[in-house]
């Protein structure tokens, strides 16, 4: 993992699509040098080489570095759509520290995630929600496309209240065709409800993968003493003792989790925890290992 794809870093270029291009850049870098191959449904120009396939079509570049044998792909093999899925509720605004808070580094990543699509010229897509769907840019492969995702993202605050399961009910409702369905979010709410508005998706047979990213300090808890929260999206304010609340806060946060991992695996949702801390090329890396541990 590279240092330059730490998010402290990555802040310090104020173009999102630089970002994008530096995070994929060092991603790739990265699988050239390791046996994973593939990418959300796949996202590799390569496939592992089966019985009858034309041995003319083995890739022996690739043979040379992994000591297997793939064969190139065809275009029709990879072609999916794709729609980002952004919570732009206040909460995604939180940061602990002066860096990366959580929106900034979920539209790090879904601008990443679209440069590797456009790269396989998949259509990509986006929607934006926070009590309701709110924006929608329709998924279109043209020419152009790219930077329309990208000036969306660029544009777009985190503010106001957040409804989860009912932005995603809209949206499985309002996809026809069968899409790889990227949600970014912090998923405050009632787990149960949004498993359940989850579950609607994949019954109308869409592929998900829910990106929960959560700020570094909600994940390690670094506080002492008294301390003052506040809900961002309600204003309410508790205070308690940080030093002896952590063990409880730490459990809860685990159990909030795995609560999602659990319901998530039942329905072939591919679930990746992230905070604000972890290196893009590391995030991309570790949702890589699970998608190819399930296929």
């Amino acid at each position: 993992m590279t240092a330059s794809l730490a998010p402290e870093a990555l802040q310090k270029i104020k173009r999102l699509d630089l970002r994008a291009r530096m995070v994929v850049r060092g991603f790739l870098q990265g699988l050239h040098t390791s046996p994973l191959q593939g990418f959300s449904v796949q996202f590799s120009e390569h496939r592992r080489y089966n019985r009858g396939d034309d041995p003319k079509l083995i890739d022996w570049l690739v043979y040379a570095k992994t000591n297997k044998h793939y064969v190139k792909r065809y275009e029709a093999e990879t072609n999916l759509t794709g729609y980002l899925v952004m919570d732009l509720s206040k909460s995604m605004g939180f940061s602990q520290r002066q860096s990366m808070n959580k929106f900034e580094y979920a539209t790090c990543l879904a601008a990443s995630l679209t440069y590797l699509m456009t790269m396989q010229k998949d259509p990509v897509g986006l929607l934006t929600f926070r009590d309701k769907l709110r924006a929608v840019l329709p998924a279109r492969s043209r020419r152009g496309q790219l930077g329309d995702v990208m000036a969306a993202l660029s544009s777009m605050t985190p503010d106001g209240t957040t409804e989860l399961p009912a932005s995603l009910t809209q949206v499985a409702a309002m996809l026809r065709q069968h899409s790889l369905v990227m949600l970014f979010s912090d998923l405050l709410g009632d787990p149960a409800e949004v498993l359940m508005a989850l579950g609607r998706l994949r019954h109308g047979g869409h592929d998900v993968i829910v990106f929960h990213v959560m700020d570094e300090a909600e994940v390690h808890f670094p506080y002492d003493g008294p301390i003052e929260f506040e809900d961002p999206e309600t204003g309410e304010v508790v205070t308690v003792d940080a030093t002896g609340f952590r063990d409880e806060y730490l459990s809860g946060v685990k159990a909030f989790r795995e609560t999602y991992r659990e319901g998530c695996n039942r329905m072939r949702i591919d679930y990746v925890p992230l905070d604000t801390s972890m290196p893009f090329d590391k995030a991309l890396t570790e949702y890589l290992q699970q998608r190819q541990a399930r296929f």
